[in-house]
């Protein structure tokens, strides 16, 4: 019986995944990106993992959830992989079938992602399987020239398996690279810059030079599109182009529509500056931000089509499989303001940000609805129930009144005297009246507020404090347009939504 040393067979585990990852990833290229095994096995991940293991991931991570978890994958795979080898140090077929499982394991998750292409997965699987097949046999079979030279025969043996393992590296590095670059190359690229040239001209909403407090430490007022928060369920972002994307809106109405993206530009368009929040910003958090946004309304569409009695919400489906559901009370307002958006601060939707067509909803989380890559709309009532809502998250969502402090930073240390302390607020739909802030338990004070753009975006603040020399406790809440004040009762993300006040600790010196 012919054995490995256990370092090479570890190697020959490591190789034959990455020959296997790569050559499907490749394959999916071809095709749909999201059909690569690492993207489909993680979209199950993520499908299958309970509420609380996503907002651990984004509590840890934040926008960088996704990486974090392709990131995690890859390193249990290659542990795995390496076991496999330890396994097959006498003989090949323990290893092999581990690999094998890998392949099974894409197999099944391909065949439940949306598109179901499993051919990747298939190609995965034989690739992984042959290669640890025959890296193994190359490294266990002595020719006769090694048999020959007896106590040389393992260099020979290992020069052999290193050339062999190098043009696995090389192949797989270069398989992998192609995917990524012939997936970067699909249709949203062309298609966004041809958009560009025949965007309507839709005047955006003005903004005042005192909408934000930047110079104090807030945000600018506007968002730029590159540092626009992101938190989705797609591992890989949907490519889809302008010229193929339609839209049907069907379910509990009079008359279907079935719409084209020439469709949507040539009816009545709407700009609106719009605040959007993630139900799971943590008190303080960051994941909130602003945009012009510039679409279709909504209710515009739902009174053409014709709304049956009975009907409930307006669940939306993503290219991807990922649904929403939009209360349809809330939709159908006249001044509520609910977009098909095509544009965002003025150029077409980023591809990570929902291009070709997305949903904007004033004063609702993210999770009932903002869905991208929008491709179906179906009107119906609440027994049918969308993604967030089967896995423990409320079924509405309205956005809660909040504040944050921005500026000194936490546990910052600070000259004594006069601080500027300084945030946002938002309370959209309502808007904010006011923001208060106490230092160390004392009273609530008011603070300077900046001109209110619209009730359906954050407002910026800022006080100045005097503070002794020592350490201090600075709160801070938001007061809605009603008179409403912000709750100082915490409670977590779940199921709908952050609530308590946020503190800042700082010593002045």
């Amino acid at each position: 019986m012919t054995s490995q040393p256990r370092g090479r067979a570890a190697a020959i585990g490591l190789l034959s995944a990455a020959a296997a990852l790569a050559a499907g990833h490749f394959a999916a290229a071809l095709g749909d990106p999201r059909t690569s095994p690492p993207v489909a096995v993680g979209g199950a991940v993520i499908d299958l993992a309970p509420a609380w293991v996503k907002e651990f991931a984004v509590a840890v991570f934040g926008t960088a959830d996704k990486i974090a978890l392709l990131v995690g994958m890859l390193l249990v795979v290659a542990a795995l992989a390496v076991g496999a080898g330890l396994l097959s140090w006498l003989r090949w077929w323990p290893g092999a079938l581990v690999i094998a499982a890998f392949g099974v394991v894409g197999l099944a998750a391909a065949a439940t992602r949306a598109g179901g292409g499993v051919l990747p997965a298939l190609v995965s699987l034989v690739v992984g399987v042959g290669a640890f097949g025959l890296l193994w046999w190359i490294a266990a079979r002595p020719d006769r020239a090694e048999q020959q030279l007896a106590p040389a025969s393992s260099g020979w043996a290992r020069r052999r398996f290193l050339a062999t393992s190098g043009l696995v590296v090389v192949g797989s590095g270069l398989a992998a690279a192609g995917g990524s670059v012939l997936s970067r190359g699909s249709g949203a690229v062309s298609s966004r810059a041809e958009v560009a040239s025949r965007l309507p001209r839709v005047p955006l909403p003005a903004i005042p030079s005192g909408a934000d407090f930047a110079a104090s430490g807030t945000p600018t007022f506007l968002t730029a599109n590159r540092d626009f928060y992101r938190i989705d369920t797609a591992l890989v972002v949907p490519q889809l182009s302008a010229e193929d994307w339609r839209l049907r809106v069907h379910g509990m109405v009079g008359t279907e529509l079935d719409l084209s993206f020439d469709d949507l530009l040539h009816r009545r368009l709407e700009a609106r500056a719009i605040t959007l929040a993630c139900v799971s910003n943590p008190i303080g958090g960051d994941l909130i931000s602003t945009a012009n946004f510039v679409g279709v309304p909504v209710r515009d569409l739902l009174l053409e089509a014709g709304v049956r009695p009975g009907a409930q919400q307006l669940l939306t489906r993503s290219s991807d499989g990922y649904t929403a559901g939009t209360p349809l009370d809330v939709l159908l307002e006249p001044d509520r303001g609910a977009l098909l958006a095509f544009e965002m601060n003025g150029r077409p939707l980023p591809a990570e940000h929902g291009f070709p067509v997305r949903m904007v909803v004033p004063g609702l989380y993210g999770y009932v609805s903002a869905t991208k890559w929008l491709v179906d709309a179906k009107v119906t009532t609440f027994a049918e129930q969308h993604y967030w809502q089967r896995r423990g998250w409320a079924r509405d969502a309205p956005i809660k009144p909040q504040s944050r402090i921005d500026r000194p930073r936490p546990n910052s240390s600070v000259p004594a005297g006069t601080v500027t302390v300084a945030g946002i607020a938002w309370a959209q739909p309502t808007g904010i009246r006011a923001v208060q802030v106490s230092a160390d338990g004392g009273p609530w004070q008011n603070t300077e507020l900046t001109t209110e753009v619209s009730r359906d975006t954050w407002r910026m603040w800022r006080a100045r404090l005097e503070l002794e020399p020592g350490d201090h406790v600075v709160r801070c809440r938001a007061i809605d347009s009603t008179g409403a004040a912000q709750t100082d009762v915490v409670q977590g993300v779940l199921p709908d939504g952050a609530t308590g006040l946020h503190e800042l600790r700082l010593r002045c010196t």
